[in-house]
């Protein structure tokens, strides 16, 4: 099934973002670029808030290293975004998820893409294995067809 497809009871994990009025573009619906804000929000947001992400302080941090999207339809102000997020695949040090975007209660998502982190240490810029707090964390919203190891 594609990602046009997903249903909402395909996530686990769903962060609400309201739109701003700057978001929109000159067309009068949400620019392409504020998607992948969004995916960068309710991926951080989710971490942050399970308690294994801190923008500070953390000596090992998530690099973005891919990020995509396809666009099904259009997202304005004064929409509410419902993203949901999931793990795709998890590696020894990197993590793909998979987010939606819901505009409002539709059904179908308006948007999906994926986004790649790749552990780092912070000071060294390498690669690092995922820890096992962020590794537990994640299998939690990991998808059924994630074949990886824990």
């Amino acid at each position: 099934m594609s990602m046009r497809d997903a249903g909402r009871d395909q996530f686990r994990h769903f962060l609400t973002i309201p739109t701003r009025w700057m978001d929109n573009d000159i067309y009068g619906h949400v620019n392409n670029v504020v998607y992948y804000s969004y995916f960068d929000t309710a991926v951080n947001q989710f971490l942050i808030e399970a308690g294994v992400l801190d923008i500070h302080k953390d000596e090992v941090v998530g690099f973005v290293v891919d990020s995509g999207c396809a666009y099904f339809s259009p997202i304005a102000f004064p929409d509410v975004v419902h993203a949901g997020i999931r793990v795709a695949k998890l590696g020894n040090s990197s993590v793909r998820y998979e987010i939606a975007l819901y505009r409002n209660q539709d059904a179908l998502p308006a948007a999906a893409g994926h986004f790649v982190h790749v552990y780092v240490e912070r000071s060294s810029n390498r690669a690092v294995p995922i820890q096992a707090a962020v590794r537990k964390v994640l299998q939690f919203i990991s998808s059924p067809t994630d074949t990886a190891k824990p």
